[in-house]
């Protein structure tokens, strides 16, 4: 009874993502067993070239090849020139796992290794077959559990490393089937060599039945049939008893939904995740089987792989003929199991907002605080910090707790130590819209809301004047700012952007480079800069929209770092960007001091801002610790938010860590500062004020949704060094441009915000 795995990779497309350098690419694959003492590599068995493919003779140079003495797989070279650019591979490669009697179906996982190799162009030369002239680039491993070697049939993107993005969609099809039958393990077997015969049979059965149901699902999920088993005899017949068939093939009509957004069961996918048992065959019947002779097993097994080989063969050609509709169809099922997946690492809560934060004053007869206030249910700690703190800690701790043993492939970079990933706490507030007469004012005052999706520029009034008017036709341009923070660099934000690509590969994205070099003065010079530098690069888009259908809609996204947010706001305020305010769609604030500096709680930190501002003369940096007037009431920080920055946005999301020293926590995410709340000075009372401005911009009704999150982010620090900058808290600020895996997990779990 001599069985094996089989791993079938299909390879679609190469998504250069960003361009990392030009020259000429290939990818190697390999496949291991995960041993307690290493990896015991497994030999690729068969390659399949199932569509020719767009790599030309300019592009290309050599062939896919095996190689015996490594044991992997690569693919054909293909040169890369530009970003965005795709490489369509069209191949399948299957990795062929042989297990005898004694070993049984597979008790451990199987590890699969992407690897980039790259080769500079210099000038003509080419020479990708000689090893020296390889340089490996990024890896990128994934580990199927011992579970999903049963039967599995998944999208599985490969991203390799963050520095080095590309995006290649492939799936991956799992089957576990007879290998062959020989005289010596016949003989063994009828000699009553049978410890593992029962687990084999049992193990072949459910891989039959797993194969079954996803045959079956994805042919509904198409809308096309596997006609090379219409008329097959798919049931055990008398042993039907004994593992009864129930799905019956083939079977198109049995109200099985053909969206595959339907077929995403995230409450069972979490709970598949953190299954305690080992046992990954549960639907047999284990007393009828062991009640079987040796030779009514051996039919059964017989007739059982017979079956299964009908199927994957049946399948492996099904597989080729619908090649985009398979992959398109199991992407959108893997695009909606994430949001279950990724919850282990989320805690979600839901929090209300008190309509006004009242500012405790001795003259308790000014007018400025005889507002009413609408309690709220969230009991404030007297540390929100060490609050926050205390729950990323307590569950990150729940992590390393659970056994996650799940039938689903899992990507390395996230389960090679699931605990020392970031948490990330998400409370999505309740929105309180005030009831007394400024509520009819605040509408009175808002813009129609039957249009605003198009401002005037599109509709053909303002510089866009070619663009096609009024009519339902044309493109949606999604454009996203990326715009960096104090002595930044317009690429601090790649990665952020390149999770954004990955959700939305048709957002059109500008990483910010105006203000490069030019962080240290006025806020409202560099503000106008950047309206200046996003109506340009808008006018661009809109301008080649123009060429290709038109431009129907405009969504207008920012994401900004530290004070680039500050940036963004003072932007929004310029009169060139007027127009698009109706167009704005979500604003993703990482760590920004929307509050400014008071009451920073980081000694350390206010010291350097003191020097900062004694020997440099940093003018942001008297902007955002209200020391550029007088009166704080005409700061620039204070004025900025009494301006209309925040409301024309249907989503809002403020990223803030408890780690972070350089922005405080509060004015990261425009909270009450319990420091303030105690301050009796004309600073507590102006603090407040900008407070509830802000809120008030959130709850204004100038839209008819929005969404409002506060999502605190929990680094693990335990590996890093204990120098100044962990000490002074730069180390979790900076780790939000060099770790990306908390905004794939906001942005994979609120999909809707960022399309």
């Amino acid at each position: 009874m001599e069985t094996a795995h089989e791993v079938a990779i299909y390879i679609d497309r190469f998504h250069n993502l960003d361009l990392f350098h030009q020259g000429w690419y290939r990818m190697k694959i390999s496949a291991a067993w995960e041993q307690d003492d290493g990896r015991a590599p497994v030999s690729p068995a068969r390659v399949a070239q199932y569509e020719a493919t767009d790599i030309g003779a300019k592009r290309a140079c050599g062939f896919w090849k095996i190689d015996d003495v490594d044991n992997s797989f690569y693919t054909q070279p293909f040169r890369i020139k530009y970003a965005r650019q795709d490489i369509y591979l069209s191949l399948m490669v299957s990795f062929y796992i042989p297990n005898n009697q004694d070993e049984g179906p597979a008790t451990s996982s199987v590890m699969l290794k992407f690897e980039l190799l790259f080769v500079p162009t210099l000038g003509n030369r080419i020479e990708t077959e000689d090893p020296n002239d390889q340089y490996l680039v990024p890896v990128h491993e994934f580990r199927i559990p011992h579970r999903a070697l049963l039967g599995l049939h998944t999208y599985c993107p490969v991203h390799f490393d963050a520095f080095h993005p590309v995006l290649v969609d492939l799936t991956i099809h799992i089957v576990y089937l007879k290998a062959g039958l020989t005289k010596s393990s016949l003989k063994a077997f009828k000699q009553g060599s049978a410890s593992k015969s029962y687990d084999i049979l049992k193990a072949l059965l459910s891989s039959r039945e797993l194969l079954l149901e996803e045959v079956k699902r994805i042919s509904n999920g198409i809308g096309k049939t596997l006609e090379d088993l219409d008329g097959a005899d798919l049931t055990l017949g008398k042993y039907e008893s004994v593992h009864p068939t129930k799905s019956r093939f083939p079977n198109y009509t049995n109200g099985l939904p053909l969206i595959p957004k339907c077929i995403g069961q995230q409450f069972g996918l979490l709970q598949d995740l953190l299954e305690r048992s080992d046992d990954a065959i549960q639907s047999t019947n284990d007393v009828m089987l062991y009640t079987l002779s040796k030779e009514e097993l051996l039919e059964l097994f017989e007739t059982v792989s017979d079956q299964l080989s009908l199927l994957w063969s049946g399948f492996l050609k099904f597989h080729r003929i619908n090649k985009l509709k398979i992959l398109d169809y199991l992407h959108d099922i893997w695009d909606v199991d994430r949001k279950s997946e990724w919850s282990i690492w989320i805690v979600h809560s839901k929090i209300e907002i008190p309509h006004r934060y009242m500012h405790s004053m001795g003259d308790s007869s000014s007018p400025r605080h005889s507002l009413r206030r609408v309690s709220s249910s969230k009991k404030l700690h007297h540390d929100p910090v060490q609050n926050a703190s205390s729950r990323a800690e307590l569950h990150r701790k729940s992590i390393a707790q659970m056994k996650i043993n799940a039938r689903s492939v899992q990507d390395m970079h996230i389960y090679a130590n699931p605990s020392r990933v970031p948490v990330v706490l998400i409370e999505q507030h309740v929105m309180v819209v005030p009831q007394h007469g400024c509520n009819k004012d605040l509408l009175a005052n808002a813009p129609d809301l039957h249009n605003t999706s198009v401002p005037p520029n599109i509709q053909g009034d303002s510089f866009a004047g070619n663009q096609s008017g009024g009519k339902n036709t044309g493109h949606v341009l999604r454009a996203v700012i990326f715009v960096h923070g104090f002595q930044g660099h317009h690429l601090d934000l790649c990665l952020i952007r390149n999770q954004w690509l990955l959700r939305d590969p048709g957002a059109e994205c500008l990483l910010s480079e105006t203000n490069e070099d030019r962080t240290y003065g006025d806020f409202k010079e560099m503000g106008r800069r950047l309206a200046n530098e996003v109506v340009s690069f808008l006018k661009n888009k809109l301008d080649k929209y123009s060429r290709h259908g038109g431009c129907r809609e405009l969504k207008l996204s920012f994401v900004g770092h530290s004070i680039g947010n500050v940036i963004i706001r003072s932007a929004l305020s310029e009169p060139k960007l007027q127009p698009f305010l109706k167009n704005l769609h979500t604003y993703m604030s990482i760590s920004g001091p929307h509050l400014g500096y008071w009451y920073s709680s980081n000694s350390l930190f206010n010291s350097g801002l003191w020097l900062m501002k004694r020997l440099k003369g940093l003018q942001c940096m008297h902007q955002l610790t209200f020391t550029d007037e007088q009166d704080p009431q005409n700061t620039f920080l204070y004025r900025l938010c009494q301006l209309k920055t925040l409301e024309n946005f249907k989503n809002i999301i403020l990223v803030s860590s408890p780690q972070d020293g350089y922005v405080p926590y509060h004015s990261a995410r425009i909270d009450l500062c319990p420091a303030s709340s105690s301050d009796s000075s004309k600073k507590g009372q102006v603090f407040t004020e900008m407070l509830n401005n802000c809120l008030d911009q959130i709850r204004a009704p100038t839209s008819e949704t929005r969404v409002f999150m506060r999502c605190d982010v929990s680094f693990d620090q335990s590996t890093q060094r204990r120098d100044l900058n962990s000490f002074v808290g730069r180390a979790a600020h900076v780790e939000f441009l060099e770790n990306d895996t908390y905004a794939r997990f906001i942005m994979w779990s609120f999909p809707e915000l960022f399309l």
